[in-house]
């Protein structure tokens, strides 16, 4: 079942109305899981860092050792093309995937060479209001290393371990989780990058190759820096999180999402997250 209403697909080189079907059973990606994707976004008549976000999930792809087949440029042409259909208010979420779609090496590995799977789903999904807020949980599942997974790749194999952390957390009455690394220091959200604010100062788990360090997540850094905020990247303990003025979350979905409780913590949405936001879309516009 789609999360969004009033989807068009690409596949086989031409943009379709509707969820339309894009993978045979035999397919590799099907029954072994050599699927990736990234997601975009189409808000406010913009498409912030696009390119980034195409450019990625060919790099995923090299990651599951599923050949690319569309360049970043054209990727980010076919996706404009698409959008055509949509009105400029209309908030759209973008997802260019692969998968590979002949078995090499015993089946198991994606044959060298052979087919690679590709579509790209358009779905209106609204942004957040403004007032939408988190609240956070702790849970026992932790996110994998490289030796155990694929961590460097937006990875569809890595989400069902997200969405047990999900599930874990909603059935405790909260929305999202605090994830721990192997070694139990946070890693981020179960669904986005993780950010504490303390005394106007911002610190967010380092990137130490358990997690996606996001697209969005560096632009607000950058952000950030260039209005002057010092911005920690540092092993963070959830100590630090319990002691901060302000926790947010960071995602390509909705952007900025303001926490307002981790167990038994509770924040304001605060000056900063505000102004994190602010600076998001103001950055946008002003590079169209």
């Amino acid at each position: 079942m789609p999360t969004g209403t009033n989807i068009r697909t690409y596949f086989n080189g031409t943009w379709h109305d509707g969820d339309i079907a894009v993978m045979n059973a035999a397919d590799h990606g099907m029954w072994l899981g050599s699927n990736v994707f990234d997601g975009a976004r189409f808000a406010n008549g913009l498409t912030p860092d696009l390119d980034k976000h195409c450019a990625r999930v060919n790099a995923s792809a090299e990651a599951l050792m599923v050949t690319p087949t569309v360049s970043t440029a054209d990727m980010v042409e076919i996706v404009r093309e698409g959008l055509k259909a949509y009105a400029p208010d209309a908030a759209v979420y973008i997802r260019p995937m692969y998968w590979a779609i002949d078995g090499g090496m015993s089946a198991i590995v994606p044959k060298e060479g052979g087919g690679t799977g590709f579509a790209i789903s358009l779905e209106e999904i609204p942004m957040a209001a403004p007032e939408f807020s988190a609240t956070l949980t702790r849970t026992r599942f932790r996110r994998p290393v490289m030796e155990d997974a694929v961590v460097n790749a937006k990875a569809a194999c890595l989400y069902p371990n997200n969405a047990r952390m999900l599930a874990e957390a909603r059935d405790k009455g909260f929305t999202n989780a605090l994830v721990a690394d192997a070694l139990g220091n946070v890693a981020e959200a179960a669904t986005a990058n993780a950010f504490a604010v303390k005394d106007g100062e911002v610190f967010t788990p380092v990137p130490n190759g358990t997690f996606l360090a996001g697209i969005t997540r560096a632009r607000h850094i950058a952000n950030l820096r260039a209005d002057g905020v010092k911005v920690h990247e540092c092993v963070m303990s959830f100590d630090d999180f319990h002691d901060a003025d302000e926790v947010f979350l960071s995602g390509n979905m909705m952007k900025v999402t303001p926490v307002t409780a981790f167990d038994d913590t509770n924040y304001q949405i605060g000056p900063v997250t505000r102004r994190v936001r602010d600076m998001y879309w103001d950055w946008a516009a002003s590079t169209g």
